[in-house]
């Protein structure tokens, strides 16, 4: 049997193999694009789900341009399109070309990032995109990084480093090789009622609990309370506790908030406490004119950075950045086969809680070279400069209403009326729009409200855009209450 025609071989017959596939795809994906008219095609998603599991996973040696063709048939003409102007839910950005031609390039190559010998010029490629994103946080000359999956991973890493930071510094204790210490119970991270749940989900996964967590009330906008912070590490120190790590969330999911980073670095710098920005929606402001809201994030020990939000680069792509990489010694594991001593190669293992890891660093390489910073960074303006329109249109409506003023990029509103319940029909409104193909909402809850909420990342996206989807949304909400 030959199995060569299976897989991407050097030499032309591979080539030539590669490219046949290659073009049939795109073509595939192309007529795709060219027909979608809806964020999502409005099929039951209970037929949906039926056509799925009807296909066989147990056939072989089917025509693989047929499988392609069946496959955007029934995936991709079904699948929920972020490109689509009514699509803007969530933190799932439009991708930038740069990005898709480099996830090409990517796959072909199938490097692992985490030896030199399995990926070499792709290791100085991401120590290079690594050291700029140092410089663009100024972190100062011992910083360092290294890409992850997205913000989830950045965070825990974040964190499980300066918990065991603190194990050593108290006890000399090694977490790494001889587990939690026996005062393990008293560590405390702390962070805002509006950080990401993804803190409470690291202190889970590094053996502290939940409890570890301590969560301060913010304010109206949704920033951290900064006096409640100081007052919180007093308390804590007073009942014996040790917080180990304070959390900066430079953009909250649903508000936008950017927490007083300068101000939790003076708390952190006080207190010698290792300070952790969670930078995965607003850390991009970097590079625009908004660069002044992140001031205090060049204290940071830590940053996480999430490259498939406003970076605009396809999933996954996200990285972690450290003010000193000496700290990266409590991730390092020996392996005979993969880091040797003598090998003075870089291997970024080392500094990764991954073995095999994907190429994303060459995505932003290549997007900084074909788009760059500064364009960027002028995309960011005008997005948070269209969210304070949008926010005025929401309000100049009758029938909604807006139930917070905008810090970044999101648009909490309701929609309105005495006939009915209004968390119900809020819900209602959400869902029907999803499934009938009309848009993709948001829906969160703002002080016990059901929302919908825009979460406004398309720079491309025109305010009649906006006029025809608050129309579209409100004429729902007719309908619905209508029926009750």
């Amino acid at each position: 049997m030959s199995w060569e025609k299976h897989f991407l071989r050097t030499g032309q017959a591979g080539a030539d193999t590669y490219a046949a596939v290659m073009q049939h795809t795109t073509a595939a994906i192309t007529s795709l694009y060219e027909d979608i008219d809806k964020p999502y095609s409005g099929m039951d998603p209970a037929l949906l789900e039926k056509k799925i599991r009807q296909i066989s996973l147990d056939g072989s040696n089917s025509n693989l341009k047929r499988i392609v063709s069946d496959t955007i048939e029934l995936v991709g003409k079904n699948s929920i399109f972020t490109q689509h102007k009514n699509c803007i839910a969530h933190l799932h950005t439009v991708p930038l070309m740069p990005a898709i031609a480099a996830e090409s390039i990517i796959a072909a190559l199938n490097q692992s990032m985490d030896s030199w010998d399995q990926a070499s010029a792709a290791t100085y490629v991401e120590q290079k995109v690594v050291d700029w994103l140092c410089e663009r946080y100024e972190l100062g000359d011992k910083a360092d990084g290294i890409f992850t999956s997205g913000g989830t991973q950045s965070n825990q890493m974040g964190l499980l480093l300066a918990r065991d930071r603190v194990a050593d510094k108290i006890s000399g204790h090694s977490i790494q090789k001889l587990g939690l210490p026996d005062y393990a119970s008293k560590l405390r991270i702390i962070c805002s009622t509006k950080s990401h749940f993804t803190v409470q989900k690291s202190a889970s996964m590094m053996g502290l609990g939940e409890r570890a967590v301590l969560c301060v009330d913010t304010e109206e906008d949704g920033t951290i309370q900064v006096h409640a912070l100081e007052k919180a590490v007093r308390d804590a120190k007073d009942e014996g506790l040790i917080p180990f790590a304070l959390v900066a969330t430079a953009g909250t999911t649903d508000h936008g908030a950017i927490d007083d980073i300068d101000a939790l670095a003076d708390i952190a710098q006080k207190e010698d406490i290792w300070l952790h920005v969670d930078g995965a929606y607003g850390g991009a402001l970097i590079l625009s004119s908004h660069k002044h809201r992140l001031k205090g994030i060049e204290r940071a020990d830590s940053v996480s950075v999430d490259f498939h939000k406003l970076f605009y680069q396809t999933i996954s792509c996200g990285s972690l950045l450290i003010k000193d990489r000496a700290n990266f010694k409590y991730l390092l594991h020996h392996a005979d086969y993969l880091n040797r001593e003598h090998d003075e190669l870089p291997n970024l293992v080392d500094k990764s809680i991954a073995t095999t890891k994907r190429f994303d660093a060459l995505k932003v390489y290549m997007t900084m070279q074909s788009v760059g910073p500064d364009a960027l960074g002028d995309m960011y303006d005008h997005l948070l400069a269209q969210t304070q329109q949008v926010a005025g249109m929401v309000k100049g409506y009758d029938g909604f209403e807006l139930l917070a003023e905008p810090a970044l990029s999101t648009v909490l509103f309701r929609c309105v009326s005495e006939k009915v319940d209004m968390n119900r029909l809020n819900q209602q409104v959400r869902l029907e729009a999803l499934v009938r193909g009309i848009a993709v909402l948001g829906e969160t809850t703002v002080d016990g409200k059901s929302a919908l909420k825009f979460t406004i990342l398309n720079p491309c996206l025109t305010l009649s855009d906006f006029e025809n989807l608050l129309t579209e949304i409100k004429n729902l909400a007719l309908e619905f209450a209508s029926e009750q």
